[in-house]
């Protein structure tokens, strides 16, 4: 009888393990599915500013077509972009595009003077500043599953279940944020000293 209560035990704390594991890889995934649905809304934030941006450059800098047509094509790519590694390689590119748009403003005091450029600007440094926080934390939900899914014997439930490994979102630090312009007043020429040639 005491071997009947051992067996009856040991199978009931399997199946409440089996029963933790895979309810935690449900929840993880839930959450996950949660981030990046976030992620997702920021960035598409950034794809309906990106046409106003480049339009309003245009009007000042209508030479700059190349520069323009890349924020363009970089822009398109991101929107058709499938998987959450492509995506996170489109966007960065996207970044660097807008990046050199940015750069590109620097050359006309009255665009980056422009009120409309400046709105835009700082929406676009939130919506980099949102895409961050949420990558941050959907990379974190993810680690917390695939250590889930990897590790044994959680590995076994997660198999039997279908639960594969998700990647990460990765976007390069140096390229993710919009690069903050300065709408100051440049700094004036130090005098030069005396005796020096104009």
């Amino acid at each position: 009888m005491t071997a009947f209560w051992i067996v009856a035990g040991v199978v009931g704390l399997v199946v409440v393990y089996l029963a933790w594991t895979y309810n935690r890889l449900v929840g993880l995934s839930r959450r996950a599915d949660g981030a990046w649905s976030d992620i997702d809304v920021q960035l598409k934030r950034r794809w309906d500013l990106v046409p106003a941006l480049v339009e309003t450059v245009k009007g000042y800098a209508r030479h700059e077509s190349g520069t323009l047509e890349e924020v363009v094509q970089a822009r398109t790519r991101a929107t058709q972009a499938g998987t959450v590694p492509e995506r996170g390689a489109t966007e960065q590119t996207l970044s660097g595009a807008v990046g050199r748009l940015f750069a590109v403003a620097e050359a006309y005091p009255d665009l980056k003077a422009g009120r409309n450029f400046q709105e835009l600007h700082r929406s676009l440094v939130d919506v980099e500043n949102h895409v961050q926080y949420a990558r941050r934390y959907y990379n974190a939900v993810v680690r917390d599953l695939n250590t889930l899914i990897e590790g044994f014997p959680s590995s076994l439930v997660a198999s039997a279940a279908g639960f594969t490994p998700r990647p990460f979102f990765q976007i390069d630090e140096g390229e993710r944020a919009a690069p903050r312009v300065s709408f100051d007043a440049p700094p004036a020429p130090a005098p030069a000293p005396e005796g020096t040639p104009e």
